[in-house]
């Protein structure tokens, strides 16, 4: 390999550093209108009456809307929204009118003019009691939203879906178990906060084209809905999704794009930008779901876990259009990276009047492996078996069964425990920094696949220009994971020529070929088995002319550093753009064309599970990984300072182990956050914290020492053997630091994230525990 698994850099890297690179909210236009969206104070009421007239009158306000108008419904997997709330408000920031003005200021000024009546209903917090039978209704037509075949909502109730997994005979397996050990673990919602908030740019011209700009991360999803809630047809609208400030899924599917068409529509002609300020962001863009899980495993006195029944409830908020396919893979993915021969599984969308749940990083991993991988350790503790023990006892390994019956081949899960252990050092027990401190060390496993309808699809086309440098048209973002730069990689491998040969080209609808989304860790496999598709067409017709010209067999010829050669005489060669428009002949004439690639790529072998048994194949390829923390934590004053953290991830195939790398510290730092210090703080549906004063991200002062490694175990159908790896890499972060923290103070921490308040209130209580035991004796 030439260029796959080198440390290129990326391709981006210099626009980007140096400020070059435009984003949406860097844009303007001339004649440019600025949007702000009139939001609900109520976490749930009926919408007596909005008057609009007081703001419409406002000079420099061009146009101001409500809900009426736009009555569609949409949602990629729950069409369970409008553009704008019509009837009643379901969370405090839901949208209810919006303004395009002349300048912001003027747009805010009119948005305090718009008067809405409210009648308040009784709202729902708890996911729990929103289940129950009596509880009021959210959505009251639930029962005729459209959504995908493989949701399964409950009707007339607030579950939006209820996954079930049946595998074996769970009641036979506890009767065969010596020991039975529950637990239960909960995550709060947490929040994306990307550096770049939710911004859009939209014109709808004279001629009826729509015209959209938006930092999004699925260009042509975007463009598929609103093609349904505006009603008009797909060739009529233009999506350019343009540099992106950070996704990490909260850009997936359609999000502000269209409440700013729905202005647009009303002032056609003229461009307008909607550009969410941090506190909307916090408040009004969408979240990680809030998560209550139960966990009770039957276990034999060998480590063996012989049953397992778990049940998941999750708090998805207000809206459930994503929530509902995060509860799926949550479900089919229940027991984490484990082979068990019974289990009953239960998870829950639930609808609450709290912020809106959406795709976050990990896709719900995270959030069933905080409880999967602490449960792990409370069984190994009850046996008396190490963290290390218990993994390879019961982890996948080739050959395993997955909870969906799926057998398994490639499993390099068991390699990365091993690993990590050594690393760290798991069996040392090192000395605190101060007397009034303990360290402890602590492990977690995860495995992913892409969460991605069945028939997913890609495309990739690539361009051979008359000078032999080439453009690679896709339409997969780059949301900062590098993926650009790897797909650079896998076209330049495969068509043997320099990587700064390539130039990708930013999505655009009417011209880079379809992607279904850039979410799921799939871009590298899915749009790389693309880009290998079409470099491998452009090859062909390059030999094909080649072998011609030459008057040799194709078979006989290869390419390599931007040269096709005949393997039986090194002299005979000639630089591929020679034909980069055609074959010419010697006396001027030519026959064929411009040379042009086409791939398209579709997983194969994956379906939808079985609505009763949740049995079958739902994702296309598995990435297994292991992080491991060791913690200090100041038993004075609960502060658990992480000193270092290990990765070891199985990525099949490293592409660019610098991009690879950036991937793992990244995802570690990230969970490091959501371990001990993210948490949107909720009080009857109003969000207390939205402001980075009061919701804390971690930074590279709060950074530990990093190890990374990484384990290849080829994919038999990824580009080059290569997986997922951007949102595993976050997925066993914060459960590797809670079982660092139980090794260090000996008390578990169960909902995140681990504050110093919770630590030291645990220290606390262990300790008069001990003392009421000793005056006991």
């Amino acid at each position: 390999m030439k260029v796959v698994g080198k440390r290129v850099k990326r391709i981006d890297a210099v626009s980007k550093v140096t400020g070059e690179a435009k984003y949406v909210d860097d844009m303007k236009f001339e004649g440019m209108l600025y949007a702000k969206i009139k939001r609900s104070p109520y976490p749930h009421a009926k919408i007596l009456n909005i008057d609009t007239s007081k703001a419409e009158a406002l000079p420099g306000v061009e146009a101001v809307i409500t809900g009426k108008d736009f009555p569609n419904t949409t949602g990629l997997y729950m069409a369970d929204r409008t553009v704008f709330a019509i009837d009643k408000v379901r969370y405090i920031g839901d949208a209810v009118a919006a303004v395009a003005a002349e300048s912001e200021e003027i747009a805010e000024k009119a948005l305090e003019l718009i008067e809405v009546e409210y009648e308040e209903l009784p709202a729902l917090f708890d996911p729990i009691e929103a289940m129950k039978e009596d509880a009021p209704l959210i959505h009251e037509n639930l029962h005729e939203y459209d959504h995908a075949v493989f949701i399964h909502p409950v009707p007339h109730t607030n579950i939006s879906e209820h996954f079930k997994l049946r595998k074996g005979d769970v009641e036979k397996g506890f009767k065969e178990a010596d020991y039975i050990i529950e637990d239960e673990f909960s995550v709060p919602m947490v929040h994306h906060v990307p550096l770049e908030t939710h911004t859009a740019i939209a014109k709808m011209s004279l001629d009826g084209q729509l015209e959209v700009i938006s930092s999004c991360q699925s260009p042509f999803a975007v463009r598929q809905l609103l093609g349904h809630v505006f009603d008009i047809p797909l060739n009529k609208i233009t999506v350019k999704a343009e540099y992106i400030g950070g996704g990490f899924g909260g850009k997936a599917g359609l999000q502000i794009e269209p409440m700013v068409v729905a202005l647009a529509m009303t002032v056609p002609g003229r461009y307008i930008r909607l550009t969410y300020t941090r506190e909307e962001e916090f408040q009004a863009a969408v979240n990680r779901q809030g998560l209550r899980a139960k966990y009770k495993s039957g276990v034999r006195k060998d480590g063996k876990i012989v049953a397992q029944e778990i049940t998941y409830i999750w708090d998805a908020g207000a809206y459930n259009d994503y929530g509902v396919n995060i509860v799926k893979t949550a479900g089919y993915s229940c027991s984490g990276p484990y082979e068990i021969e019974n289990v009953k599984a239960d998870s829950y969308c639930v609808y609450t009047n709290h912020p809106v749940g959406c795709a976050y990083r990990g896709f719900g991993m995270c959030e069933i492996h905080w409880g999967i991988e602490q449960h792990m350790d409370n069984i190994a503790e009850k046996l008396g078996l190490s963290p290390v023990e218990i993994r390879k006892i019961n982890g996948l390994k080739d050959g395993s069964l997955t909870v969906t019956n799926e057998r398994l081949q490639d499993v390099g899960y068991i390699k990365c425990v091993e690993r990590v252990a050594e690393l760290l050092e798991l069996d040392k027990k090192d000395a605190p920094s101060k007397p009034y401190k303990v360290r402890g060390k602590g492990i977690a496993g995860a495995y992913k696949g892409p969460s991605t309808p069945p028939a997913a699809a890609s495309s990739a086309i690539i361009y051979l220009l008359e000078d032999g440098t080439v453009n690679l048209q896709v339409s997969a973002t780059d949301i900062g994971q590098g993926s650009h730069t790897a797909l650079a990689q896998i076209a330049a491998e495969e068509l043997g020529i320099d990587v700064d040969k390539i130039h990708v080209s930013v999505p655009n609808t009417d011209y880079t070929p379809y992607e279904w989304q850039t979410v799921g860790s799939r871009t590298t496999y899915s749009t790389g088995n693309a880009v290998i598709r079409a470099a491998r067409d452009l090859k062909r017709q390059l030999l094909e002319y080649a072998a011609e010209d030459f008057n040799v067999n194709i078979e006989d010829l290869y390419i390599e550093d931007g040269f096709i050669y005949s393997k039986k005489d090194k002299n005979l060669k000639k630089d591929i753009k020679d034909y980069a428009l055609g074959l010419v002949y010697s006396d001027g004439s030519g026959r064929g064309g411009p040379v042009i690639g086409k791939g398209i790529f579709i997983p194969e072998g994956v379906t939808n599970l079985d609505p009763e048994t949740g049995q079958g194949r739902p994702v296309n390829h598995w990435t297994f990984g292991v992080h491991g923390a060791e913690v200090e934590v100041d038993l004075e004053t609960g502060e658990v300072d992480v000193i270092k953290m290990v990765s070891v991830f199985d990525v099949g195939r490293v592409i660019n182990p610098d991009t690879c790398e950036g991937q793992l510290e990244g995802g570690l730092i990230q969970g490091m956050g959501t371990a001990l210090m993210e948490e949107m703080i909720l009080k009857d549906g109003k969000l207390l914290n939205p402001s980075f004063v009061d919701y804390k991200i971690p930074t590279a002062m709060d950074c530990p020492e990093i190890i990374t490694e990484f384990v290849e175990t080829p994919l038999k159908d990824g580009p080059y053997g290569a997986r997922g790896i951007g949102e595993p890499a976050m997925i066993p972060a914060a459960p590797a630091i809670a079982n660092a923290v139980y090794d260090a103070i000996g008390v578990r921490i169960t909902s995140l994230p681990i504050t110093a308040e919770k630590v030291l209130k645990a220290i606390k209580e262990k300790r008069a525990n001990e003392e009421k035991e000793k005056n006991n004796k």
